[in-house]
């Protein structure tokens, strides 16, 4: 790019970039900022665990947040003083620098973009995320163990913290399916676009003939729910199992039966917990997985309700939302989007950015697209 590029680029970003400062609100979240680190100063803030973790892990997401905004800021600041410099003085290697120094910049602030497109009833809630293998035998059950793997890669890259809540392994490899949670802010808008049938393409570990396999494994991602849910459960609709919780090749990991699994009788939901000792703590545990289904099974209904008002009752995504291919060659394909890579040893390990802001905005245009048909049919 020349320097005439660069700087109509920087433009384009400082565009962006203003757009996204009004969305966020600064003043509002500053002024937040400041609310909390007064609550977070109280004396007796620790006396109530649940509150506390609460107020400081938004503090330090509303912090995060300032830091980032303000940080892109004084980048695209310093890029074009950089960028003048190099065009005042016809030097190459600044210019290379600044050209770099806005290609980063680019991204940043693209991927700060997405984050104003997440503006669901739910979307800036921690999320549920349950993998479970589909047809394709050992390869599906060890196709779902690396999606799980994959998750929670991306949410180590990204330094969230994360919790097993159940893990319910296969016979030969892999696992059957498994809950965990992601707990900050605004993963559930994020990962809500990696719900669907995932579908992998390569030769079988576990044929002895080396054959090529297809195998599938489901997604589904749920928000957390909140005090303010309106999610009742009596207690005759629930029936409350406990089992000795197990680990790979069924291997005890304790010897009580402290495993507990919920199901919601009217439904037949069912949610499990078992990486606590206590039976008391996996029954909270579980109760919370069972009423975030619960949430979202309300939230499908209603929507599937004004669908059916507009008269355009649709799948989601369809089964297959994306594909994975070892062999015979290289790559990880959304279906949806078309977004795609040769890299899907990297996919797999985590590196699923690019991928879901391209469904976010992928759902977006789709969101907007609805919205805009059923306006002409009113």
């Amino acid at each position: 790019m020349t320097s005439h590029d660069l700087t109509a680029e920087l433009r384009d970003l400082d565009s962006t970039l203003r757009t996204v400062e009004s969305v966020l609100d600064l003043d509002a979240l500053a002024k937040e900022k400041t609310e909390l680190e007064s609550i977070a100063a109280e004396p007796g803030l620790w006396d109530t665990p649940d509150k506390a973790q609460k107020v400081t892990s938004r503090l330090s997401y509303v912090q995060g947040e300032l830091n980032r905004v303000t940080g892109l800021r004084h980048r695209l600041e310093d890029a074009e003083v950089l960028l003048e410099l190099a065009a005042d003085e016809s030097d190459e290697g600044t210019l290379s620098e600044a050209r770099q120094e806005i290609a980063n910049l680019r991204k940043l602030v693209d991927e700060l973009e997405v984050r104003t497109l997440l503006s669901g009833p739910y979307d800036e809630r921690e999320a549920l995320v349950t993998v479970r293998s589909g047809a394709g035998g050992a390869d599906a059950s060890d196709f779902a163990e690396q999606l799980m793997r994959m998750y929670l890669r991306w949410a180590e890259r990204h330094k969230y913290p994360t919790e097993v809540y159940d893990v319910s392994y296969a016979e030969e490899a892999g696992i059957k399916s498994a809950t965990f949670a992601i707990k900050a802010p605004y993963i559930y808008g994020t990962l809500s676009v990696e719900q669907g049938t995932h579908r992998m393409v390569r030769i079988s570990k576990y044929d002895n003939q080396g054959r090529r396999q297809t195998a599938f494994a489901a997604v589904e991602v749920v928000p957390v729910v909140e005090t303010t849910d309106q999610i009742e459960v009596p207690d005759d609709e629930i029936r409350v199992d406990v089992y000795r919780a197990s680990g790979p090749g069924g291997q005890g990991v304790n010897t009580t039966d402290s495993a507990v699994r919920i199901t919601h009788l009217p439904t037949g939901l069912v949610a499990s917990c078992q990486n606590e000792r206590s039976q008391l703590q996996n029954k909270a545990s579980a109760m919370a997985v069972l009423m975030a289904k619960l949430l979202q099974r309300k939230r499908a209904e209603e929507e599937a309700e004004i669908n059916e008002l507009r008269g355009d009752v649709t799948a989601s995504w369809g089964d297959q939302m994306r594909t994975y291919v070892q062999h015979p060659y290289q790559m990880v394909k959304d279906l949806r989007t078309g977004w795609e890579t040769n890299q899907p040893d990297s996919v797999l390990d985590g590196d699923i950015d690019g991928l879901i802001e391209a469904g976010i905005r992928w759902r977006k245009q789709r969101e907007t697209a609805e919205a805009a048909e059923a306006g002409t049919k009113d």
